[in-house]
């Protein structure tokens, strides 16, 4: 009996096979600890007041307060850990969110105003 002689097509179908089942076990863990696109929120302060008076964020998630007011505003964590300084009309300042932000802050010159960023 004379053996079969294996097609070209099916060598090359073997060979990526073989491949695949070699580097398939390394590129799993990658794939399943890639993290999604951090968010980018946007928090005007306008008529005295943040808008939105509540955000939910994860941590990477970037935070920008823009200052739509005639006056300056702040947006500083209640236990004071996190600020955006001095915002004078028109300017903004951007945030990267931390685990330690979930709470409430508000403006250190007009200390009614309060929001809360949450998880």
């Amino acid at each position: 009996m004379r053996p079969m002689k294996m097609q070209r097509r099916e060598v090359v179908g073997w060979m990526a096979a073989a491949i695949a089942a070699a580097i398939l076990p390394f590129t799993i863990p990658v794939f399943a600890q890639m993290q999604p696109t951090p968010t980018v929120h946007i928090v005007d302060i306008q008529d005295f007041a943040f808008a939105p008076k509540m955000l939910k964020v994860e941590p990477g998630d970037r935070i920008t307060w823009i200052n739509k007011d005639i006056v300056p505003h702040t947006a500083t964590a209640n236990d004071k850990s996190w600020g955006t300084g001095n915002l004078k009309p028109n300017q903004s300042s951007t945030i990267t969110v931390t685990k330690g932000m979930f709470d409430g802050y508000f403006c250190r010159f007009h200390p009614s105003m309060k929001a809360t960023l949450a998880q």
